[in-house]
């Protein structure tokens, strides 16, 4: 039956089917860590984005310091822009469009200084690399709502007087000369007094969790049809075994004792093998002798 599975052979096959499988359980488990992961990150922004804003110390404390898991909390601050200090930070993308975002310390009435984004500019149509116009933040006592992020890393590229390759709040710092908060900086999203021209306000956050699921139960699904394409191969084998068995079984009732695919050469030479006496035909006598057969001395 499947005595055949004990060979080296198929041995060796399962062994290559099985370090398959494991192969794909194991990009399978990696797409479902990734796609924890993001659900995670979903999970903060919807906890985080839309919650009441924090204020006085608590608020602060963040900008010195912030948590992952309170990444996109809302904070409120009063004080006012330090707009001669303002950068503009190139390569930022809104709705699949290039511009830039806009950057301006902002002193608390605490006296710390932080960095606050106050929105995205598209590309400008007047000077290459810069944009047509950057709307000037309020002047005097400002109160204002931000949703704080991280800052970014360093990037090994310039960029021009008055900009920023990225948010970089270190490098950003030592441009102005003077302590600005290194834990985060907060993305504007309300102002009071409200200016009459202001930049465009960043997309929210992407909150899909992408194709994770999906890869994951690919991986599942072809570890598993090894294991199906290799007991399809095993059936067919086996059924490959039993036709040559019975037709080694028939050649020794006609009297040879030659392998089964030595007596399957004669077979297929034409559909009339044998007479009706059962003796062979001329013609397969001519063919096996041309293969090099021995012809039983009762052939004819």
């Amino acid at each position: 039956m499947y005595r055949f599975l004990a060979s080296s052979r198929w041995i060796g096959w399962l062994l290559l089917v099985a370090v398959f499988a494991a192969a794909c359980v194991s990009l399978g488990n990696w797409q479902a860590d990734r796609r924890q992961q993001v659900l995670t990150g979903i999970e903060r922004v919807n906890k985080n984005y839309f919650a009441a804003p924090l204020t006085g110390q608590a608020a602060l404390d963040y900008f010195q310091a912030l948590p992952e898991d309170k990444i996109w909390s809302t904070v409120e601050l009063t004080g006012s822009y330090l707009n001669d200090d303002s950068r503009i930070v190139r390569n930022r993308i809104k709705a699949g469009s290039p511009g830039y975002e806009v950057l301006v310390p902002f002193k608390t009435t605490d006296g710390q200084v932080v960095v606050i984004d106050r929105g995205f500019l598209p590309i400008g149509n007047q000077e290459s690399g810069h944009p047509d116009s950057i709307p000037a933040p309020p002047t005097g006592e400002v109160t204002l709502k931000a949703r704080l992020k991280p800052g970014e890393i360093r990037l090994d590229r310039g960029a021009p007087e008055g900009q920023l390759a990225t948010i970089q709040l270190e490098d950003y710092q030592n441009a102005l000369g003077y302590p600005i908060a290194q834990g985060s900086y907060g993305i504007m999203y309300e102002e009071t007094p409200a200016p009459e021209l202001a930049p465009q306000p960043l997309d929210a956050p992407d909150m899909d969790e992408g194709p994770h699921l999906s890869y994951e139960i690919q991986w599942y699904i072809f570890g598993v049809l090894a294991f199906v394409g290799f007991w399809y191969a095993a059936r067919a084998q086996k059924k490959i075994n039993a036709e040559e068995a019975a037709e080694l079984e028939e050649a020794r009732a006609l009297g040879y004792e030659e392998p089964v695919h030595t007596v399957r050469k004669v077979r297929i030479k034409g559909p009339k093998q044998h007479r009706r006496d059962g003796s062979l035909t001329d013609e397969a006598i001519e063919d096996a002798l041309l293969d090099g057969q021995e012809t039983p001395s009762d052939a004819r």
